[in-house]
């Protein structure tokens, strides 16, 4: 005698189904299990599972399917009945937030992906899209394998098809406030703004240099960082106001600190750049929390040195800390974002890491990698659909714009 009846509702989306179908329903002595329903693109996918009030009973279940078919009928719809034994139900597990983006997403992609987590042990159980543009990105919830294999052999899928793919845990820090902390040179910002800086004093290829250097790892941070303010100076102080009218947000770095700011999240930038810079640009978006290094000025102009402790790829990594700590954020709900190797540590030190347009040994480091040029698909990772974020900027008179443009 089986325990529990399935019924799949397939069709044409139309107004009542759920309704008719639980008024149907309610005739007879069963309840309610499970009841999901989704709809793409028009086409109606209910499931609902029953179980009766009292022992198993397959006159019951017979009853509900001939029932639901009759309604079905009414409607056009195509009804699947399939009766089960408790013990074939799923059963609650671990589960992780498998999160792929893709500009644009491919089958044969969608297909590497789930071969591969079958091929792990892992299991399926519910996807969900979170954005069709201005990359397409889909989560899917799997159980029944470990974070740490999966990120590793989602990893050399996601390289092969150039696709981007983020591993998490499913549980309630996914729900709860989270730190956010990000780089800003080429990553906050297109720019990097000592080569403006440098630019202005004559010596833009020389600094560029040193610093594609520094971003790939081939020269320590802080030596780097020393080398190219040296040759700063002399520059007028006036120069750091002056720059930031060439400086060009990062697409989507304005409308990803709205959300995060509007749902509560904290934001924080950690520059191996200027406070003097660094500071206006957080100030105009609404950023508080901001840690970068300090130019040394006598009489309004650039010494050539600096002034205070430096922001290195060490000092990242206290900043996040730091930051959490100050306002009582777990450590497994912070994420840091970075492009160069001065970022590592601090991608490392985050629950999760994301390398933005990066390197490729960064990030092939990193716990997770976002390559495209929208820094907002950010929150796609975080479960925030486009649909959410649309809504919430109309909902304050913000027009939220078009992909090509985004900012």
């Amino acid at each position: 005698m089986t325990d529990v009846l399935i019924l799949t509702i397939s069709g044409k989306d139309q107004p009542g189904v759920t309704a008719g179908l639980t008024t149907t329903l309610s005739q007879l002595p069963v309840y309610i299990r499970q009841l999901e329903q989704i709809v793409l693109q028009g086409h109606l996918i209910l499931g609902i599972s029953v179980m009766t009030k009292d022992a198993p009973n397959d006159e019951t279940f017979a009853k509900a399917t001939e029932l639901a078919e009759e309604f079905a009928t009414t409607r056009n719809l195509h009804v699947d009945a399939r009766a089960i034994h408790t013990a074939e139900l799923s059963n609650w597990r671990e589960h992780l937030i498998v999160t792929v983006l893709g500009a644009p997403l491919l089958p044969s992609s969608v297909a590497s992906i789930t071969s591969t987590i079958a091929d792990a042990g892992g299991n399926i159980d519910r996807i969900r899209q979170v954005a069709s543009y201005p990359v397409t990105a889909v989560e899917f919830e799997v159980g029944g394998v470990s974070k740490a294999m999966l990120r590793d052999q989602l990893s050399a899928v996601a390289r092969e098809n150039q696709i981007d793919i983020a591993v998490q845990d499913s549980g309630l820090d996914r729900l709860g406030i989270h730190l956010i902390v990000m780089d800003v040179d080429s990553t906050f910002i297109q720019d990097e703004v000592i080569e403006l800086l440098a630019a202005r004093n004559g010596v833009e290829a020389q600094v560029a240099e040193i610093t594609a250097r520094a971003m790939n790892g081939e020269i320590d941070f802080e030596q780097s960082l020393r080398q190219r303010v040296a040759m700063l100076k002399g520059l007028s102080a006036n120069a750091l106001t002056e720059v930031l009218g060439d400086i060009t947000f990062t697409p989507g770095a304005k409308t990803l600190t709205r959300t995060l700011n509007r749902i509560g999240f904290q934001v924080a930038l950690v520059s191996g750049g200027f406070i003097e810079v660094v500071k206006p640009l957080a100030d105009s978006l609404g950023v508080t929390n901001v840690r970068a290094n300090k130019l040394a000025v006598v009489d309004g102009v650039l010494t050539g040195e600096l002034d205070g402790p430096i922001i290195d790829r060490q000092a990242k990594a206290t900043a996040l800390r730091e930051f959490a700590a100050h306002y009582g954020i777990p450590m497994s709900r912070t994420i840091a974002i970075g492009d160069g190797a001065n970022d590592l540590d601090m991608l490392n030190e985050a629950a999760l890491g994301i390398a933005f347009n990066a390197k490729p040994f960064v990030r092939d480091a990193a716990h997770a990698s976002v390559n495209t040029p929208y820094l907002d698909t950010v929150l796609y990772v975080l479960g925030i659909t486009r649909e959410q974020i649309e809504r919430s900027d109309a909902a304050e008179g913000i027009e939220t714009p078009a992909p090509a443009i985004l900012q």
